[in-house]
């Protein structure tokens, strides 16, 4: 007898995604099956063991240092990680609620700076599994996000009201 297979959405390699609990309105998302763990770009980590807490500074925007969110979490503990190149790093861990579409649910992360890297989030295997499929040649296949704004920079201009001066005879 066959399983009946469960229906499942598809998502692009990237999606824009929420954390309603690290207050992340919008934040665009990698989603990486060659991973197994999902890793949020965080700066200012502090861990407070005594009370399973951890605070962080998230820039949700690629490139850009605006908005700034400072946020706290449960943490769940240390995790050894292998990035793609095979270094292996210790990161801290832990749970929140992912809002991807219109489905919402907890997935653990991991916390690291990714400055370097082209997402300020990346999905991994564990926090899809069992409830999407990826389609690598799409991009933004759930319901659109809006974008945050990137900040302009206002160069300050001082406008010189310019006066003809006439010479004149005396």
């Amino acid at each position: 007898m066959k399983k009946k297979i469960k229906e499942l959405d598809s998502i692009g390699w990237r999606e824009w995604v929420s954390f309603p609990e690290l207050k992340i309105k919008t934040i665009k998302a990698k989603v990486d099956t060659g991973a197994k763990t999902s890793a949020l770009h965080v700066s200012n980590i502090k861990i407070y063991k005594r009370t399973n807490k951890v605070t962080f500074t998230i820039h949700p925007v690629q490139r850009q240092r605006n908005p700034v969110i400072n946020t706290k979490a449960d943490y769940l503990g240390e995790r050894s990680i292998k990035s793609s190149n095979g270094e292996i790093s210790i990161r801290p861990v832990i749970k929140t609620k992912l809002k991807i579409g219109k489905r919402s649910y907890s997935i653990e992360l991991t916390l690291m700076n990714r400055d370097l890297m082209g997402f300020r989030l990346l999905l991994g295997r564990s926090a899809l599994k069992d409830r999407y499929l990826v389609d690598s040649g799409q991009s933004f296949l759930l319901e659109k996000k809006t974008k945050i704004k990137k900040v302009k920079k206002v160069n300050k201009v001082k406008k010189v009201n310019k006066v003809k001066i006439k010479k004149g005879k005396k």
